[in-house]
């Protein structure tokens, strides 16, 4: 590719850790939240969620610039198009699955950030979308390149 295209990788990369660990905190407040008696939507959760939420935009704000400006999809949606990109895994999964899981999971992170703001005991819907969420990033992780075994 080109360094523009490595800066950002290693960017988004080092991102992607942080989100891992701010994200197993969530889990936990959720679970926390979830479990106890009260039912009620602690500041630790608020907190897990909103640094959730912006490293997710982050991650989404930088996938994006990766996608459409360094990583050559433009080029790709030439030749072979997209009915090729769709029958190749690694590129279906690279230009499709990856980004649309993300911002997916960006925009039920933002959904449920508003809901633990604005409100006093948690729901069920609520715990129901985190978990979407949560399935759709960890999905969404190229796990294989983030630890470095591909």
């Amino acid at each position: 590719m080109n360094s523009t295209h490595d800066t950002l990788l290693q960017v988004h990369r080092i991102f992607g850790y942080g989100e891992l660990i701010i994200l197993g905190l969530f889990l936990i407040a959720l679970l926390k939240s979830a479990f106890s008696e009260s039912g009620k939507i602690s500041n630790f959760i608020r907190k897990s969620t909103l640094f959730s939420m912006i490293v997710f935009h982050l991650q989404l704000a930088i996938g994006l610039i990766m996608l459409f400006v360094t990583s050559g999809f433009t080029a790709y949606l030439k030749d072979p198009g997209m009915g090729g990109i769709m029958k190749d895994k690694a590129l279906r999964y690279t230009f499709i699955e990856h980004p649309v899981s993300m911002l997916i999971g960006a925009i039920l992170m933002t959904v449920l950030n508003k809901k633990f703001k604005t409100n006093d005991r948690m729901r069920m819907p609520w715990m129901i979308l985190a978990a979407i969420a949560i399935a759709l990033f960890l999905y969404a992780v190229p796990f294989d390149r983030l630890l470095g075994t591909r």
